[in-house]
């Protein structure tokens, strides 16, 4: 008979980290996602820059537009009404997940979706975009481009036959591609997809977004443009407690960024309980950025140029002030009606008018305070402090700033998690009855080898005992549902149990054949000491065998016994560690 069972965790030869060669393909159909993320974003500004033409300048022409150069009137309430009426239509006509921020969409997708997105997000998503900030709408391009990016990546993925997993690779690269476009911020881009869209830190699918990011940067200066978006030159405050006054910043804007947060779901609160169809919705908060326009028309559309005014030092207290309270109003109130938008450019203007306000009583140029309030704001909105630090550096190319915007991130993404529950962008995704766990750790049965948890030295059946004796001692003596059948020299055989009794029971068979001649090896469940506790957990769901034999690989003796308990027991021993609180070892 053969000592060699069939089915064995061998898993693969074990190493800090899990990783094939399927790494390699994903990493050649990379630049293939990176490209497309890139043209994705130049796609996507053109369109912007068309919409804002012909609704506030009347001309079609693809050239950067500001809408605060428009000399419209009284339209200016009606521009914005109208854009959200054509999108309240594609919206019910075409597709629903079009409306919304972008970003929790495509994590929805990754989570729930098995990363498949449609060729008619990809379609209608830039559209509506496009129409919605060039009426006016007070976003910004980042959301529909993680949106767009990842549905060019997902679609691309489902080209070829490839795991959920793998899809989500796709996905988050195209997404990071084409931020990496639209802002040239490749570090930022790539911790973006760590901390919030791939849920996972393996080289399976990071090796593959820094490539598409890194082809996405290589294509930028000949599609969009080269350098910083908002070039700062301003000298860094001459004091030693510029980092302390950072954190104070950051504590201000990630208590902003709480605030914002609850308020944005109050707002659509309030819409779910409007008398009318959610088509017309957007259209009702239109109304409202209208009415905003007239008192500061810089609130209407992206406002990246509020963000260099900002960053410049160039806005003046009142002004700071207005925009600050204005742009959230309208924003709130329009994202809240569930139009197409994203909320990154809002924020980093909301962040930078507090961090300006701040910064006229700091030591320092507000300019440079600016910077630290956009990267706090996002940090603690988006619960992703390293995304932020790096993002606001590279955006102004003042990495000579990160100890103070390390601090204002870190102190908002703190305040942030003490004050909200989830943030602004998991918090849509729970409303829809989905739970998000954004900590990231490694599991513990990943840690933990066969020979760690098994039950060493286990009660075992010979195989020579008969059919009969083995009845009669699943009957009378049996305290476990299943027992190793090991030969003379305590090699496996295989496995018995109270349900191969039964079988025998009610079945016709010679009382003196033995559990040897009866029990099959075909279907047989091993694994060794060596074997991390995973891949048996993994094999006990996928066989419905509760207690797995564990063998000596070379010698193929039984030396233990691992059963769903024991299996347990890393997860409570993880628990202990974590909430067991002892002084010097105590």
């Amino acid at each position: 008979m053969s000592h060699h069972p069939a089915r064995a965790a061998h898993g693969h030869q074990l190493g800090d980290h899990s990783v094939d060669r399927r790494m390699i393909l994903l990493s050649c159909m990379a630049p293939v996602v990176g490209t497309g993320g890139a043209f994705g974003a130049w796609i996507l500004l053109k369109s912007i820059a068309i919409a804002t033409n012909l609704f506030w300048f009347g001309r079609l022409s693809a050239e950067t537009a500001e809408i605060s150069d428009s000399a419209v009137g009284l339209a200016i309430v009606a521009i914005p009404v109208i854009g959200s009426l054509i999108i309240g239509v594609m919206a019910r006509f075409g597709s629903e997940k079009i409306r919304g921020h972008g970003i929790p969409e495509a994590i929805e997708t990754i989570l729930f979706g098995e990363s498949r997105l449609s060729l008619k997000v990809a379609i209608l998503k830039p559209i509506s975009a496009a129409i919605s900030i060039g009426s006016g709408g007070p976003f910004g391009a980042e959301g529909p481009i993680i949106m767009t990016g990842g549905a060019i990546g997902s679609l691309f993925a489902q080209c070829f036959r490839l795991s959920a997993a793998e899809r989500k690779t796709l996905l988050v690269a195209g997404a990071a591609a084409g931020m990496t476009a639209i802002f040239g911020t490749p570090m930022a881009a790539i911790l973006l997809a760590v901390e919030i869209l791939l849920f996972e830190w393996k080289p399976r699918s990071f090796v593959p977004v820094v490539i598409a990011v890194l082809v996405a940067a290589a294509w930028r200066p000949g599609l969009i443009g080269a350098g910083p978006m908002f070039p700062a030159t301003w000298p860094l405050p001459e004091t030693g407690w510029t980092v302390a006054a950072a954190a104070g910043v950051g504590v201000i804007v990630g208590l902003l960024a709480a605030l914002l947060s609850s308020l944005l779901y109050r707002v659509e609160d309030l819409f779910h309980r409007l008398p009318v169809h959610w088509m017309w919705w957007p259209a009702i908060g239109a109304v409202v950025v209208g009415i905003g326009g007239l008192v500061d028309a810089r609130v209407l559309g992206a406002g990246y140029g509020n963000i260099e005014a900002l960053v410049d030092g160039s806005m003046v207290l009142r002004a700071a002030i207005v925009l600050l309270v204005t742009k959230a109003i309208v924003w709130l109130v329009a994202l809240g009606s569930g139009t197409s938008g994203g909320v990154l450019a809002p924020l980093l203007i909301l962040g930078g008018a507090a961090g300006y306000i701040a910064g006229l009583w700091l030591p320092g140029t507000p300019g440079f305070w600016a910077m630290i309030g956009m990267a706090g704001i996002m940090s603690g909105a988006m619960r992703a402090p390293l995304t932020g630090a790096l993002f606001a550096a590279e955006l102004t190319s003042r990495f000579d700033a990160l100890p103070a915007v390390i601090a204002a991130s870190g102190f908002a993404y703190a305040v942030s998690v003490l004050c909200m529950r989830r943030s602004i962008l998991t918090e849509k995704i729970a409303r829809r009855g989905r739970h998000i766990l954004q900590e990231y750790t490694v599991d513990p049965l990943d840690l933990q080898q066969a020979g760690q948890l098994m039950t060493p030295d286990p009660a075992t059946l010979p195989a020579g005992m008969t059919i009969d004796a083995a009845l009669r001692f699943f009957t009378e003596e049996a305290t476990n549902r299943s027992y190793p059948v090991v030969d003379p020299d305590g090699r496996l055989v295989g496995l018995a149990s109270r349900s191969d009794a039964l079988r025998w029971k009610v079945g016709a068979f010679d009382e003196m054949v033995t559990l040897a001649d009866t029990l099959s090896d075909a279907s047989q469940t091993i694994a060794y000491p060596e074997t991390p506790c995973g891949l048996i957990a993994d094999m006990i769901v996928e066989t419905g065998v509760a207690r797995v034999p564990i063998v000596d690989r070379e010698t193929h003796k039984v030396v233990g016994i691992l059963s769903r308990q024991d299996l347990l027991k890393a997860r409570r021993e993880q628990r202990t560690a974590e909430t067991r609180r002892t002084r010097f070892g105590g």
